[in-house]
């Protein structure tokens, strides 16, 4: 069992009593958990074709955080409910139905929007930015009829070897979050997540910039010294790589961003898989060609955008016209 401790109050780790009680705990953090661009939908209706099997999904994520709007189809579990292969088929089925019946998602969406003026609104304020999506129903259409199918999973456990099934049995995205319950003994609670890709969220002068996820194409790794000679080089890949699942699909390139005395993004190679490393939640990334050198991408003094620390994403369109950091993010 594992505990916070605060100096007002001990919380113990606490199983929710339901996916009803998860389920209610995700609209309560809604706000928190997908950002302000993401609108989440609690609908729980049938897709797939009339008069044969079909599924109800959980709920839908609808994401304006980006140029272009994404629709996520959501999936909530919890760990000592159900198999893993149970999860796996839940969401092979979900992708099945959705290819099939597109119609019927559209529906079920402008529905549940309806019924919520503040959506309405998050939707109407995108709308008023994107010249080439016309209205609502576009948008639907767009989403439903033109973008790749996407999941995301929220489960209050994550078992060891859910990401790496995950990444073996689709093609397409499949974004995980576990949310953690804890309680104290008078019964108040708490919850431990990361939000919503959040990888994706970028310090540019101190306000928070966030990638648009439906442009990426690029991971952005910090290298040190002897790694980047030794495997980037030599071996043409790198390994135990944390990425998102919905970005993993996106993946074409991978550039190396030498840290301190280089500091600068010095080379660029195309991808050309992605495969799980070792027995980790990690990947490693393997190299169609050997990195070209490019830039260098150097990064400013006292400029706008820090030293990544961690993989970053970008578009290699952006990387190759930078002339330094600033540039890019």
């Amino acid at each position: 069992m594992s505990v916070i401790w605060t100096k007002n109050r001990l919380y113990k780790s606490a199983d929710y009593q339901s996916e009803a009680d998860l389920e209610a705990a995700i609209i309560e953090l809604s706000s928190e958990l997908f950002g302000q661009s993401r609108i989440y939908l609690d609908v729980k209706k049938k897709i797939g074709r009339k008069g044969k099997k079909g599924n109800v999904p959980d709920g839908y994520l609808i994401d304006l955080s980006g140029h272009r709007p994404q629709l996520f189809v959501v999936e909530v579990e919890l760990e000592r409910h159900h198999h893993l292969k149970h999860i796996a088929v839940q969401i092979l089925e979900f992708s099945l139905s959705f290819e099939s019946e597109p119609r019927t998602v559209k529906t079920i969406l402008l529905n549940a929007l309806q019924e919520q003026p503040e959506a309405i609104k998050i939707c109407e304020d995108y709308l008023e930015r994107r010249e080439d999506i016309r209205n609502l129903d576009h948008m639907m259409e767009w989403m439903v009829f033109e973008r790749e199918f996407a999941a995301l999973i929220i489960i209050d456990q994550m078992p060891d070897d859910l990401e790496d099934i995950l990444m073996k049995k689709f093609q397409f995205g499949v974004e995980v979050i576990e949310l953690a319950k804890y309680e104290s003994v008078e019964g108040e609670r708490i919850y431990s997540f990361e939000p919503f890709l959040e990888d994706l969220i970028v310090d540019v002068g101190g306000t928070k910039k966030t990638v648009d996820a439906s442009e990426v194409d690029t991971i952005v790794v910090p290298a040190k010294g002897d790694g980047f000679k030794d495997v980037f080089l030599a071996e043409d890949r790198w390994h135990a790589v944390r990425i998102h699942g919905t970005m993993r699909p996106k993946i074409k390139y991978i550039a190396a961003y030498q840290t301190a005395p280089v500091q600068a993004i010095t080379h660029l190679a195309s991808v050309k898989s992605i495969e799980p490393w070792k027995d980790t939640t990690k990947y490693v990334i393997n190299f169609a060609e050997p990195a070209e050198e490019i830039g260098p991408i150097a990064l400013v003094k006292n400029g706008r955008v820090k030293a990544p620390q961690a993989p970053r994403y970008a578009t290699r369109e952006q990387i190759l016209a930078a002339h330094d950091l600033d540039e890019v993010w």
